[in-house]
């Protein structure tokens, strides 16, 4: 991807967990249900004895302070994520082969049919239509299957004393225990994401705070229940606070006609005007709305138009990319087809099935990459230089269409 990580500033609903899986495409911090573990560390403990000094100061009740800090742990590995946010980059088409999986769209059709009282309940209060939700839903928690469950305060605080952006993730905690005085959640339930970002739809504390609603009525504005309906409808009283407009599309992919002027194309060149310069949409009309042309995989790739309401979505992800998995997959939960136009190769001149041929037979051949998902990280680097040591050649742990093509001769 691009990788415009998420923002971090104070109108950004969420944290970054694009690290988890590169590209912005949020993933869970767990898998299985298991936490982090804490480890003994004197100076976060002498931290922590600081911070509650400071909390109290700032009004929360002493009660919740000393019972949310008891249970506080030092998580290297909280750390280690926060490090790693810049490891892999993924092109347009391996993020939309993630955001708009098969696995995901029948999985989010599910939850739509599932939930389409609520959804469209939501919708009428809020204007943002339930497809959009949907899509949040499931690219932020899987549609409530991967919330994360790394305990909220250990993370927060983890983060602030770790400073590299200390005093962001100690205004997160001091909202975070504004949340537990409030009575939204309990202690043992405030659990989310390595960054803080919690429930179906990964809010980190201070946009709670700003934006969560109770929509069940039941007096607890709670993003973590089982059931979706506070989150769905926080995430849509978020992005109707953030301008959405009702009616309006987030954009349509469209074809440019043969000579079209790419430097058209771009955010800032915002007008109503397209269809005058022989942009067609995809399927159905083009959309009356002013829109921006993005062209996120070059001059020659998939061509979309953008709407205002597409830079809602960027409010909650600030990734080009992410915006369109939301809009695409949205779009596919309204039962349109998948992306006409032809994705580019990567860098090295690999596409994504190149990429999981790649990792495929290099297994195959004894060096084994830890899987076929056609991101070339860590482990396909190390299984690439270990080929490459044994066969004499030079070692970069690259991958490159060379490379594939001496595979595939059985080399």
């Amino acid at each position: 991807m691009i990788l415009s990580r998420r923002a971090f500033a104070a109108g950004s609903a969420l944290l970054s967990l694009s690290a988890c899986m590169g590209g912005g495409v949020p993933m869970p911090v767990t898998r299985g249900g298991s936490p982090m573990r804490p480890q003994a560390n004197p100076a976060f403990d002498a931290w922590l004895d600081a911070y509650a000094t400071r909390a109290r100061a700032e009004g929360i009740a002493p009660g919740v302070v000393s019972r949310a800090l008891a249970g506080a742990g030092f998580l290297p590995d909280v750390i280690a994520r926060d490090r790693r946010q810049t490891e892999f980059t993924r092109t347009l088409e391996d993020y939309m082969a993630i955001a708009a999986s098969d696995e995901r769209i029948a999985a989010g059709r599910a939850a739509l049919a599932r939930y389409e009282a609520t959804l469209r309940a939501i919708e009428g209060r809020y204007g943002v239509p339930a497809e959009i939700l949907t899509a949040i839903w499931g690219l932020e928690s899987r549609y409530g299957t991967e919330k994360g469950d790394i305990p909220a305060i250990s993370a927060l605080a983890t983060l602030a004393f770790d400073g590299r952006r200390g005093e962001f993730f100690e205004s997160q905690l001091t909202a975070a225990l504004r949340i537990l005085e409030r009575g939204d959640t309990t202690f043992a339930n405030l659990r989310g994401s390595w960054a803080g970002a919690m429930g179906h739809t990964q809010f980190i504390p201070t946009t709670y705070q700003a934006y969560a609603v109770d929509f069940t009525g039941d007096g607890r504005r709670d993003i973590w229940a089982d059931d979706p309906t506070d989150a769905l409808a926080s995430a849509a009283n978020y992005l109707s606070r953030m301008g959405w407009q009702t009616g309006v599309p987030w954009g349509q992919e469209v074809i440019l006609p043969a000579g079209f002027d790419t430097g058209l194309a771009g955010r800032g060149l915002t007008h109503s005007g397209w269809a005058g310069l022989g942009v067609r949409a995809v399927s159905g009309g083009l959309t009356s709305a002013s829109a921006s042309l993005i062209l996120p995989d070059g001059p020659t790739g998939p061509a979309f138009l953008v709407t205002r309401n597409f830079d809602v979505i960027l409010r909650y992800n600030n990734s080009e990319l992410y915006g369109l998995g939301i809009g695409h997959l949205s779009d596919r939960l309204r039962g349109l087809g998948p992306i006409q136009g032809n994705f580019q190769p990567d860098a090295n001149g690999l596409r994504l099935a190149d990429r999981k041929e790649l990792q495929d037979r290099l297994t195959r051949a004894g060096f084994d990459t830890q899987g076929t998902d056609g991101v070339i990280g860590p482990n396909s680097e190390a299984a690439i230089r270990d080929y490459q040591s044994a066969r004499g050649l030079p070692v970069t742990g690259q991958p490159s269409r060379t490379l594939l093509e001496r595979l595939r001769r059985g080399g």
